[in-house]
C-alpha cells in the first residue's frame, strides 16, 4: 500500500502549523512533512512542535542541510524526538542548496564527501555505537549519545543528481526525492540507489523512497501549478505535477508509485490559498483512492 502524504511549506507562518497539524491528525493523514529551507523554519523545532500537539500522524523533516549542522548535534535532536514520540518522527539529511549554504558561509569543496560522512556518523551515533572518526569535514573523538533511540531509527537522504542518489543507496536507510521528479526519474533513481546498495552489501535491506508530487486542487489549480514548474524551470517537461480533482490527483500518484515511490508527498504550490483544506483534501478524498 502506497504512504500518502502532505507539505506544510515553510512559505508559510510557522504560527500557521498548529492548525495543519491538527488537523492532518484528526482527518488520518499518514505523514505530514516539513522543510527546513533557509531562511525559515527550523525544522526540528517545528517538527517537535508539529508531534507534540498531535496523537497518531507521522512527521518527516525532509530535509536538514548537513552542512549547517555539526552531526553531534543533528543526532542528539533526532534522538529526542524518537525517544519522545517513538515511530513517529521521519528525519531526512541532504547537502543543502549550495547558494544558500554560500550566503551563510557553510558551502563545501565537496558536497557529495560531508554528505557521506555525516550519514555513516548520524547513523552508527543513532544506534548507540561510540564513534571516533577524522574525515575530510566530520571529525568524532570518542562520541557517544546518553540518549539513544530505544528502537531502531531509519536516516532518510535527500538527493537529485546521479551521484547523491546513488549514495543514498549506499549510505543512507531511505531516499527523498524532490517534485521536479518524473515516473520515469523514479525508476532511474531506483537503478542507482540499488547500485549504491550493492557496492555497499546492502542488498537484504529494505529501502524506501519517498517521492513529493506537486499538486493543485480547486479554482485556479492549472493555472497555479504551471506557475509554480515555470518558476521551478520545469514548465515544459511532461509527467511533472498534478492539477484536477481527487481521481486524477490518485492517478499521478499511482504513476509514481508504480515506478518504485513507497511513499508520495502530496506538495501545494505555494500560493496555496487553504493549507488546511489542501490536507483534508488529500486525506479524505484522495486517500481512498490510492490502493
Amino acid at each position: 500500500m502506497t504512504t500518502l502524504g502532505a507539505v506544510f511549506r515553510p512559505q508559510l507562518a510557522p504560527e500557521r502549523l498548529r492548525s495543519v497539524a491538527r488537523l492532518a491528525d484528526e482527518a488520518g493523514l499518514e505523514e505530514l512533512w516539513l522543510w527546513e529551507d533557509c531562511f525559515r523554519e527550523g525544522g526540528i523545532s517545528a517538527a517537535a512542535a508539529a508531534l507534540a500537539w498531535t496523537e497518531r500522524v507521522r512527521v518527516g523533516v525532509g530535509l536538514l542541510p548537513v552542512p549547517l549542522r555539526n552531526v553531534a548535534i543533528t543526532a542528539m535532536e533526532a534522538a529526542t524526538l524518537h525517544r519522545m514520540f517513538p515511530g513517529r518522527a521521519i528525519l531526512g539529511v541532504g547537502h543543502g542548496v549550495q547558494d544558500w549554504m554560500g550566503q551563510v558561509g557553510a558551502r563545501v569543496e565537496s558536497p557529495v564527501t560531508l554528505l557521506r560522512e555525516h550519514l555513516v556518523a548520524l547513523r552508527g551515533l543513532l544506534r548507540g555505537e561510540r564513534i571516533t572518526t577524522d574525515g575530510r569535514y566530520v571529525a568524532l573523538d570518542d562520541v557517544a549519545l546518553d540518549w539513544p533511540p530505544g528502537h531502531e531509527v531509519e536516516v532518510f537522504a535527500g538527493a537529485t543528481g546521479p551521484r547523491t542518489v546513488r549514495l543514498t543507496g549506499e549510505a543512507a536507510d531511505g531516499t527523498i526525492l524532490t517534485a521536479t521528479t518524473s515516473p520515469e526519474g523514479v525508476r532511474r533513481a531506483r537503478r542507482l540507489i540499488e547500485e549504491g546498495r550493492a557496492a555497499a552489501g546492502r542488498g537484504a535491506e529494505s529501502h524506501e523512497v519517498v517521492v513529493y508530487l506537486l499538486a493543485a486542487t480547486g479554482p485556479g489549480a492549472g493555472e497555479r501549478l504551471r506557475a509554480e514548474l515555470i518558476a521551478e524551470g520545469v514548465g515544459g517537461e511532461p509527467d511533472l505535477g498534478v492539477a484536477g480533482d481527487a481521481g486524477a490527483v490518485a492517478k499521478a500518484v499511482q504513476r509514481l508509485a508504480e515506478a518504485g515511490a513507497d511513499s508520495v508527498v502530496l506538495q501545494p504550490t505555494g500560493d496555496e490559498p487553504d493549507p488546511e483544506g489542501f490536507v483534508r483534501f488529500v486525506a479524505e478524498d484522495v486517500r481512498p483512492l490510492v490502493p
